[in-house]
């Protein structure tokens, strides 16, 4: 069993981006050995959610038309955004807007797991910003899951656990500005 201390995220997944003139969409795809129903559950329940996700929310996001309040953990100020639940089909495919920012959610039984598929609409400065912050959740979604959790890990604290480094790997990956370079250092 792993304790929080012990947690270091592994090197930068393939992730992807989709460019479609300025709107950018993140792509992670997650592996994990669990199944479907199991994840549909740690993907829409407001208990489980508070283990892992970047948010709070305020009811089940496992139902077409809700409206739930999600709040971001550890902003400076609190960001709350109504959201209305546009797709539910359980435990296949979630959408929801976040913020302003529509994310989907695919899954995929595969064996006796699920390939969890992300796109979130991200602005292109931070879309990297993005990818390491959800690269953490994952993670912590997957001990979760595994009955060994670490308690969610957002962020300021993520940048105990690495998230720098996430960041800058996912910046030379989609070939972005790191904004942890120095400005008068060339970036792409």
């Amino acid at each position: 069993m792993i304790d929080r201390e012990q947690y270091i995220p592994g090197p930068a997944y393939g992730a992807q981006v989709q460019k479609n003139g300025e709107e950018w969409t993140l792509i992670l795809v997650r592996e994990l050995r669990h199944a479907p129903e199991k994840v549909w559950q740690a993907l829409t329940e407001p208990a489980h959610l508070r283990e892992w996700a970047p948010f709070d929310a305020d009811g089940s996001l496992g139902t077409v038309g809700s409206t739930v309040k999600l709040t971001t953990v550890g902003a400076p100020t609190p960001q709350v955004s109504e959201t209305r639940v546009t797709r539910a089909d359980p435990p296949n495919v979630l959408e929801y807007n976040w913020g302003g920012n529509d994310i989907r959610w695919e899954l995929e039984a595969l064996g006796g797991g699920t390939r969890l598929t992300l796109w979130h609409n991200i602005d292109r400065r931070f879309i990297s910003m993005g990818a390491a912050g959800w690269h953490i959740c994952f993670d912590v979604l997957d001990h979760l899951l595994s009955g060994t959790p670490i308690g969610r890990i957002v962020a300021g604290e993520a940048m105990k656990f690495e998230w720098p480094r996430l960041n800058s790997e996912y910046a030379q990956q989609f070939g972005t500005k790191d904004p942890n370079v120095p400005p008068n250092v060339a970036q792409p």
